[in-house]
């Protein structure tokens, strides 16, 4: 199980050598017993794969888009960074089309102050390809958004118009018309206590997180993750890092281990100290 703290169960999460021996380099060696923040650890497997991880699109909770003044059959490749971070690993070639899906999140009916996202009315930027603006939505018999119609600006493709203006939200996307189905296992800590039993007369079960596994059987990613292979590891969009599970495609689905977030909790904690 890989929440369990032990090596396979790191490595099914998609930890790294290097990011465990690093770990292992920074904390030293001392002769007393001491605990080391659980957020040091998850600080170092960022670092690393901030480093080595492809990034890629992924929608987990998706709800569809509908570019209304876009062209019918038209089908459009942007090429964007495997990693910003590693020119080395070159470039990727994502699709577009009429029909895309985003956050369900990402959308806000009546949105709050400060937000940023799509709403009736707002532009944002697709990530490196339109500016898109909400014109309408549709909701179905239990008041959910089923789709949302948007136009599109032709001038704007890449991420930039001619007349410079700022638009301050840019959201992730897949294309509708070839994104791959999958699953994603989002993993938390498999104790609520940072010593298991120490408060419950040693029964560490006590101690179980009952929200350390959530899985969700709705996801959408892009089409590249077709020729992902198992323990590929990938930064999705402003969600997080993840493994592709040693099942890879279960029944034609691609299943994702979530390694860690992009909150980098531990360097905000040791700011401070």
């Amino acid at each position: 199980d890989p929440r369990m703290p032990t090596l396979s169960g790191m490595r099914r999460k998609g930890y790294t050598p290097e990011a465990i021996k690093e770990f292992i380099r920074k904390i030293g060696v001392s002769k007393t017993v001491s605990t080391v923040d659980f957020g040091f650890l998850e600080f170092c497997i960022r670092e690393d794969l901030n480093k080595t991880a492809k990034r890629a699109m992924a929608v987990l909770n998706p709800v569809k888009v509908i570019i209304d003044n876009y062209d019918e059959g038209l089908t459009e490749e942007f090429e964007v960074e495997n990693n910003p971070e590693n020119p080395d690993d070159g470039t990727r070639k994502v699709t577009f089309s009429k029909e895309i899906f985003i956050e369900r999140t990402d959308f806000m009916e009546e949105p709050e102050k400060k937000y940023f996202r799509l709403s009736p009315g707002a532009e944002v930027r697709l990530k490196s390809s339109y500016y898109v603006t909400c014109t309408s939505f549709v909701k179905d018999d239990n008041e959910e958004i089923k789709e949302i119609h948007c136009k599109y600006d032709p001038e704007s493709k890449g991420g930039t118009t001619p007349d410079k203006r700022r638009v301050k939200g840019t959201i992730h996307w897949v294309n509708a018309n070839d994104c791959v189905d999958g699953t994603v296992n989002l993993y938390e800590q498999l104790f609520t206590d940072e010593n298991p039993g120490e408060d419950n007369d040693g029964d560490f079960v006590k101690s179980i997180n009952p929200n350390s596994l959530e899985t969700i059987t709705t996801c959408k990613f892009e089409n590249s993750i077709a020729l992902a292979k198992p323990e590929d590891k990938f930064q999705f969009f402003r969600i997080g890092y993840f493994v592709l599970d040693t099942k890879s495609f279960s029944n034609g689905k691609a299943v994702f281990n979530r390694t860690v977030g992009l909150k980098d909790s531990w360097a905000k904690i040791s700011s401070k100290n």
